[in-house]
């Protein structure tokens, strides 16, 4: 047995989450990725003398949402404190922050890991500030300082310590990236910077109660380099007890070239921030009123979506958890829905399967070719209902609508899918006359096949179906082809 299994890994992890207001925290300076340098401030960004802070209502509103979808209690009296430390890119020289008071306390998220519900308990959600950035120049020796992100409001998701497992941590920050951006408070892009996660790692042997020391690695910004750093942490942290070293209590990176952590400074604790109610900021308080309208705001979440497909539209565990991963790919789908109207009178259930498989199928496949969201499709919901209309109406197959005028439709959205099927001339011939004379065509072509399946070789039905399709270049009615096939089959 390797050493590792000797020791159990014990993870709390602290989640960032810049908010998607239109203005900064504690000031009106604009919020926007990828401008020039130091465009978006202000004297109070930059904190000049006699400049004062005004919070921002909106970030306080998306914290209590995010603290409800958690199941967190939401605190009635707060205030915002100063957390003392000196980076170049910290204008204040502090950052303001909640410490005694988080606007949220308590609560849980529930992740799916191996197929085994695992509850993560939350110690807190508090607000924040967010810092400027350094961008360090090797050719010339010198670093720059951006403050456009200085001031932006974040809020701080720190978990009790009981993660277990490297595969936990990723499928916790993976489901706390689904929820903002299903609350619509956040993008959760990481690769932006609007979300960064911070992991506290220690080990203990098995059946110890005490907690190790405990080794932070800061600012990973990616889901897999979450899991890469935790999985490099531990074995590095076991090595040294097994050396019979001692574990120091460090503030360490993670370089995801190399998938190695290393040491940024040693021991640091919440007294050496120094922390004090902010002087320039009045306390703040939540009334009933206030958080039953955040309450009432927030969306139907995936565990209700994904129950409300199954148990309303019929659709299997499977294809629900997919359509509903992402909110905006959900809303999609439902709006094909509720537009439904399809002419045959088909059942819901009918109609919500055709729908899901083409949001998996032909809208899943272009979106992830392109690399892009659900926001980015160029068809809209209503145009798409049209054409799975043709297909469910018999009057165009499957493979021709998404092959073809799947294609039509994203180069020309505002078409409509009963002229492009005409001028490309796809739709389906219900004529029986048309359909039987090529039947008898195929047929006469292939008597050894039809031998054979007279027989009892009855998967040659594929066979000769095809061959009709394909003498009709797509336009024979499948349903009734099958149906006179058989027939003349089974003469």
């Amino acid at each position: 047995m390797s050493p590792a299994h000797k020791y159990e890994l014990v993870v709390g992890l602290e989640v960032h989450v810049q908010l998607s207001t239109r203005s900064k925290l504690f000031c009106g300076d604009a919020i926007s990725y990828g401008g020039q340098p130091n465009t978006q401030v202000s004297a109070i960004t930059l904190a000049h003398p006699g400049t004062l802070p005004k919070m921002n209502k909106q970030a306080v509103e998306m914290a209590v949402k995010m603290g409800l979808a958690c199941h967190c209690s939401i605190n009635r009296h707060n205030y915002f404190a100063r957390k003392n430390y000196f980076y170049p890119d910290l204008p204040k020289g502090y950052q303001i922050s909640q410490h005694t008071t988080p606007v949220c306390e308590g609560g849980y998220v529930n992740v799916l890991v191996n197929d085994a519900e695992k509850t993560v308990r939350l110690n807190r959600i508090h607000l924040e500030e967010d810092a400027g950035k350094s961008i360090h120049d090797e050719t010339s020796g010198c670093s720059n300082l951006d403050f456009n992100r200085a001031g932006t409001p974040l809020i701080e998701i720190v978990t009790e310590p009981d993660i277990r497992t490297a595969g936990e941590a990723y499928a916790y920050v993976t489901e706390i990236r689904k929820l903002v951006r299903y609350l619509d408070i956040s993008d959760g892009n990481m690769e932006e910077g609007s979300l960064r996660c911070d992991a506290n790692i220690s080990i203990r042997l098995h059946g110890a109660s005490e907690l190790g020391t405990r080794v932070e690695i800061k600012n990973l910004n990616s889901i897999r380099n979450v899991r890469r750093a935790i999985e490099y942490e531990f074995t590095r942290l076991v090595g040294l007890l097994e050396k019979g070293e001692t574990i120091i209590q460090q503030t360490r990176g993670f370089d995801a070239n190399k998938g190695t952590t290393y040491t940024i400074r040693d021991k640091e604790d919440a007294e050496d921030y120094r922390y004090f109610a902010d002087p320039d900021l009045s306390p703040f308080s939540l009334d009933e009123k206030f958080i039953e309208q955040v309450r009432g705001a927030i969306p139907l979440l995936q565990p209700e979506r994904i129950q409300h497909y199954q148990d309303e539209l019929g659709l299997s565990p499977y294809d629900a958890k997919l359509i509903s991963e992402d909110r905006r790919f959900a809303d999609y789908f439902e709006s094909l829905i509720s537009s439904a109207g399809n002419s045959k009178g088909e059942p819901l259930f009918t109609w919500a399967k055709a729908c899901a498989n083409w949001m998996l199928g032909p809208v899943k496949s272009w979106l992830n070719e392109k690399n892009v969201e659900i926001d980015s499709f160029p068809i809209p919901g209503n145009q798409l209902t049209k054409l799975i209309q043709l297909v469910q109406g018999g009057k165009v197959s499957f493979s021709i609508a998404s092959a073809r005028l799947f294609n039509s439709l994203l180069a020309s959205p505002s078409g409509e899918p009963i002229e492009i099927a005409t001028r490309e001339n796809v739709l389906q011939k219900s004529d029986e006359n048309f359909i039987s004379e090529l039947i008898d065509g195929v047929l006469e072509k292939n008597q050894a096949k039809v031998k054979e399946f007279r027989k009892g070789k009855k998967g040659l039905l594929a066979l000769f179906v095809g061959e009709v399709m394909k003498a009709s270049k797509g336009k024979a009615d499948p349903r009734l082809t099958n149906e006179l096939l058989l027939k003349k089959l089974n003469q």
